[in-house]
C-alpha cells in the first residue's frame, strides 16, 4: 500500500510517499530529513500525539491554567484523556511545572501546568 504524509516534525513539511504492508516500510521518498522517516515509521506503526489544553482553577484570579502532556500518548487515547483532563479542577495556587494529574490513565505521560495562577 502507498499512503502519503506531510511530515509535522520541523517547519518544512515535507510530504512523504510511503510504500509498506503491514505496518513494514519497503520505501520512503520524500523525507528532506532523518526525522521525517522517523516521523512517518511511528505514524504507521504506533502514531503518538500531543495534548495541550486547560484547566479550571478555584480560587485563582484566573479561571483557567494551560496544561500539556509530559510526553505524547497513543493517538487512540486521545478522547479518554481528554474526558479526564476536562474533569480536573485545581486549587489555586498553580506553578509552572506543577503536575496536575500524574501518569493520566496509567500512561507514562502527566499532565503538567504550563503557566503560573496566583490565589485569589
Amino acid at each position: 500500500m502507498k499512503k502519503s504524509y506531510t511530515c509535522i516534525v520541523c517547519p518544512n513539511g515535507c510530504e512523504i510517499v510511503a510504500d509498506f504492508t503491514e505496518k513494514v516500510i519497503v520505501s520512503l521518498t520524500g523525507a528532506g530529513c532523518k526525522r521525517g522517516g522517523e516521523y512517518v515509521r511511528q505514524e504507521i506503526t504506533c502514531p503518538m500525539r500531543n495534548i495541550t489544553s486547560s484547566v479550571g482553577v478555584l480560587d485563582g484570579k484566573l479561571p483557567l491554567v494551560s496544561v500539556k502532556l509530559s510526553k505524547p500518548i497513543p493517538k487512540e487515547k486521545i478522547f479518554a484523556v481528554m474526558q479526564e483532563v476536562r474533569a480536573i479542577k485545581i486549587q489555586a495556587p498553580v506553578k509552572l511545572g506543577q503536575v496536575i494529574l500524574e501518569k493520566v490513565l496509567g500512561l507514562d505521560s502527566d499532565v503538567v501546568a504550563t503557566k503560573n495562577v496566583e490565589k485569589i
